[in-house]
């Protein structure tokens, strides 16, 4: 079904907010913006990665599957906040993209808007995927697309302050063993602990595996669990254990803190490994811990593949090769080890363990991780994390209690 002008409109509005919703964006648009008026041998994709041009071992891949499905791929790259919006005009002017990769909370809003097909109906099989990562892209129990890999969040620190401080990385396993190590690295005249707590997605971003591991639940913002989480934030700027600016702090500021060599610990993503290959200290990985022990649900960040309804049904069987063979475990392998992203599937998450070792707690964490939208939420995500960094806001900057803060809170998002 093509979609109808109102849906869209609807659509983008909620789009623009979901636009944010990535862990680590790409860049500026690098090519040209029509997808419309291509021969009828050529097949059109759109994806994230304004970063890698045609020469890219990601831009010869898109070719090379072209190539093998018989057509030419005329790829178009946006930054991932435009992508959204402009797929969405392109399917109200009937000219939508035969591939298309997106930031996996955005492809719930483009189902409520009816353009994309599920994986299922093109007969494109997704029974290797973790079932935690394509539930980022699943509705009422249908997959829209098929993730090429993921990032989320874990813990890096600093080997040499633990170190100093007495602090076994080992004996952190819950977050009364995580504060009383953050404690004896203020004492022996370090940094504990950086994140980032900003007024965007990147704060709900970060918040989430301690909300999670508290056992929140985003549709009650404001329960004992949900306190909990943001008393134990709270608690470290009051402390000193993390500083002041955590309320300015964006993921990448965050990291450079660390990257200065005083702090112990940084919650951040997947995607800093080569910065900390960098950084010019021994450093270490774990898992976020769960209030009372065991790894803490983090979220899932990643891309789907994707295909848009076409008028032309018939263009489908070609796209699905093109999906097909981008997706393979023979191209996920390289794609993954590129974006630093853990692969969809255990055979190629063991595949990038053998050829890097330092993937093995990375591979652990998306195993516990989450899609934001999924469990239901959907296009409710959006109305539900911006009260919850706004209330993260208050509570840090002490203008309002954990408990008022997740009141208010709950309170917004029951309005929308």
């Amino acid at each position: 079904m093509i979609p109808t002008r109102r849906t869209l409109l609807a659509a983008l509005a909620a789009v623009g907010t979901l636009a944010s919703l990535t862990a680590c964006g790409g860049g500026s648009d690098s090519s040209s913006n029509s997808s419309s008026g291509a021969p009828k041998g050529t097949y059109t994709f759109w994806d994230p990665y304004p970063q890698f041009d045609a020469s890219s071992p990601w831009g010869k891949l898109i070719t090379a599957c072209g190539t093998k499905a018989g057509v030419k791929v005329k790829r178009t790259a946006y930054d991932t906040s435009d992508l959204g919006n402009k797929a969405l005009l392109a399917a109200q002017q009937g000219n939508a993209p035969d591939v298309m990769l997106v930031d996996n909370p955005v492809v719930s809003t483009m189902v409520e808007a009816g353009i994309l097909n599920k994986t299922s109906d093109l007969g494109l099989d997704t029974k290797a995927i973790q079932k935690n990562i394509i539930g980022a892209g699943t509705l009422d129990g249908s997959a829209y697309g098929v993730p090429i890999g993921a990032n989320t969040l874990a813990l890096y620190y600093n080997k040499k302050v633990l170190s100093a401080a007495g602090v076994d990385p080992a004996s952190v396993k819950d977050w009364a063993s995580l504060t009383a190590a953050l404690k004896k690295v203020k004492a022996a005249g370090k940094k504990g602990i950086t994140f980032s707590a900003i007024n965007t997605e990147e704060g709900s971003f970060q918040f989430l595996p301690w909300f999670w591991g508290a056992g929140g639940d985003l549709t009650k913002l404001n329960s004992a669990d949900g306190e909990a989480a943001l008393s134990l934030w709270k608690g470290w700027v009051d402390d000193g254990y993390a500083p002041k600016d955590v309320l300015q702090n964006t993921q990448t500021t965050s990291w450079q803190e660390f990257a200065t060599g005083d702090y112990a610990f940084s919650e951040n993503g997947t995607w800093q490994l080569g910065n900390a290959e960098k950084a010019g200290f021994g450093y270490g990985v774990i898992n976020i811990p769960a209030r009372n022990g065991g790894s803490a649900p983090v979220p899932t960040g990643g891309e789907f593949v994707t295909v848009p309804v076409q008028k032309d049904t018939a263009r489908y069987d070609v796209t699905k090769k093109i999906v097909t063979c981008l997706t393979s475990s023979s191209n996920l392998l390289p794609t993954d080890m590129t974006l630093t992203y853990v692969a969809p599937t255990a055979e190629v998450q063991a595949q990038q363990v053998k050829q890097n070792p330092k993937l093995k707690p990375w591979v652990d964490a998306v195993a516990s991780a989450r899609g934001r939208t999924s469990g239901g939420l959907g296009t409710k995500y959006p109305t539900i994390s911006q009260p919850m960094w706004t209330a993260v806001q208050a509570a840090l900057s002490g203008s309002k209690s954990p408990k008022a803060a997740l009141d208010t809170a709950q309170a917004s998002a029951q309005k929308n």
